[in-house]
C-alpha cells in the first residue's frame, strides 16, 4: 500500500480542554450529495478517542510547502495542536471551534455520522458542516513510499 499515493491531511480536535492534532494520509470523499467524508485512525490512539467523544472535527489539506507541518504533527509525543500551530497562520472553525490552518489548501469542519472499527482502525464517516476559507495555494503534498512529496 506504501505505492499508492495518498493526500496529506492535518486533522484537529478541539475538546474543551486542549487542542489535539494529528497527521493523517487516510482522509477520503465519500458523497458529494450530501458530503460527507472518512477519515482513518489508529484505534488504540488518543486522536480516535478524543473523536469519537467530541464528536466533531476539522480536516486541513496540507500543500506541498507544509511538509514540515505535516512531521510535527506525526511526531510520536508530540505536544498541544496549539502549541504546533503556534507560529502557522490559524483560526477556530466556526462550527467545531477546531483548528483551521489558514494555508491549508482546503479545510472543512466535520461532524461525525457513524464510526466502523476495522482491523487496528477506526473509520470516522463524517457530515461536511462547513468550509471554511483557507488561502494556500500551489502543489498538494503527498505522501508515497513513507516520503512526502508534492504534485500538481
Amino acid at each position: 500500500m506504501s505505492a499508492v499515493a495518498t493526500g496529506v491531511t492535518v486533522v484537529t480536535v478541539a475538546d474543551g480542554r486542549d487542542d489535539i492534532g494529528a497527521t493523517v494520509t487516510a482522509f477520503g470523499s465519500i458523497s458529494a450529495e450530501p458530503p460527507v467524508v472518512s477519515v482513518s485512525v489508529d484505534s488504540s490512539g488518543y486522536m480516535a478517542e478524543v473523536m469519537a467523544e467530541v464528536g466533531a472535527f476539522a480536516v486541513n489539506v496540507l500543500g506541498a510547502s507544509q511538509k514540515a507541518l505535516a512531521g510535527r504533527f506525526a511526531a510520536e509525543g508530540r505536544p498541544s495542536a496549539r502549541l504546533l500551530a503556534a507560529n502557522q497562520p490559524h483560526t477556530r472553525g466556526e462550527h467545531t471551534r477546531a483548528l483551521v490552518l489558514e494555508e491549508a489548501l482546503a479545510a472543512m469542519e466535520c461532524r461525525v455520522r457513524h464510526t466502523v472499527e476495522v482491523g487496528d482502525h477506526t473509520v470516522f464517516f463524517a457530515d461536511v458542516i462547513g468550509m471554511p476559507a483557507v488561502r494556500g495555494q500551489g502543489a498538494a503534498l503527498v505522501r508515497r513510499v513513507g516520503r512526502y512529496q508534492a504534485i500538481d
